[in-house]
């Protein structure tokens, strides 16, 4: 069975230039990627100030949606999980799952590290014809420190959820830009990042560019996607395990670098 993801980090629906409202464009975009699970960093469940801002303009358009961000990005098409947690006055954000599948559980781990950076781990179970699937939204803290215990505490959820090899895909916002968690995840979780076994990059200067990537290093990388606009870091990743990968393909160009300051990485999977 086929099963086409994607991750993406919206940064909470507005430009990383100027703060200017993106939600619209980015549910077209969303839909470009054709996907049937994308994984969604950033995603702001409510935000009185922009609505308010942004609401309605004076010809009556809306600049913002009414609904929650990721009800309005699922549309009629998928259903959507939310995991809130940065909590503010006027509003928080959070991690989002839509799936074509139905989602049977959701539930959001805390993994915050401290007080001024809450950081979540959204645990879905998606029902898809061929067997159940775990989907872990993740977007991981600033520092490295953090990032350890967080890695640990996502490594816990799913030996705890998933212990006897059953599919699972974990995707998200690492901010991990050094790869030092990739070989705990991979050791423990059995897992492997879309970009390690994926079929030939699209184009001539992926391919060229994955080879010399792979030979200057000796060991599997994952993409660059950060920021969108020139990505030079290695900050979003999508494991796997329960799966072939057959593509894998970071989105860029203006459209992308226009959007938000990460750029979404698209893959196609099938069910061992």
């Amino acid at each position: 069975m086929k099963i086409r993801v994607a991750t993406y980090n919206i940064h909470k629906g507005v430009s990383a230039i100027r703060s200017q409202p993106r939600v619209h464009a980015l549910k077209q975009a969303i839909g470009l990627f054709e996907a049937d699970v994308v994984f969604l960093q950033e995603v702001q469940g409510r935000h009185d100030r922009n609505a308010a801002q942004y609401g309605e303009d004076h010809h009556g358009h809306r600049h913002w949606p009414q609904t929650a961000q990721h009800e309005f990005f699922a549309g009629e098409s998928h259903h959507s999980a939310y995991g809130m947690n940065a909590v503010y006055d006027h509003g928080h954000h959070g991690n989002a799952l839509l799936s074509a599948f139905p989602i049977a559980t959701s539930h959001n781990h805390n993994v915050s590290d401290h007080a001024y950076e809450q950081r979540g781990i959204l645990h879905c179970v998606i029902d898809t014809p061929s067997a159940p699937v775990h989907c872990f939204v993740v977007h991981l803290g600033l520092f490295e420190g953090g990032r350890t215990r967080q890695a640990a505490a996502l490594i816990e959820a799913v030996l705890a959820s998933a212990p006897n090899g059953e599919p699972v895909i974990i995707a998200g916002d690492f901010n991990d830009w050094r790869d030092t968690l990739s070989d705990k995840l991979r050791d423990t979780l059995g897992v492997v990042e879309v970009f390690e076994h994926a079929s030939p990059a699209s184009t001539l200067a992926e391919m060229v560019r994955g080879l010399a990537q792979r030979k200057a290093a000796r060991r599997p990388v994952p993409a660059r996607t950060f920021p969108a606009g020139l990505p030079f870091f290695r900050l979003d990743r999508i494991y796997v395990r329960g799966f072939k990968i057959e593509t894998a393909q970071v989105m860029h160009g203006a459209i992308w670098a226009k959007l938000s300051d990460h750029a979404p990485i698209v893959a196609t999977l099938n069910l061992a």
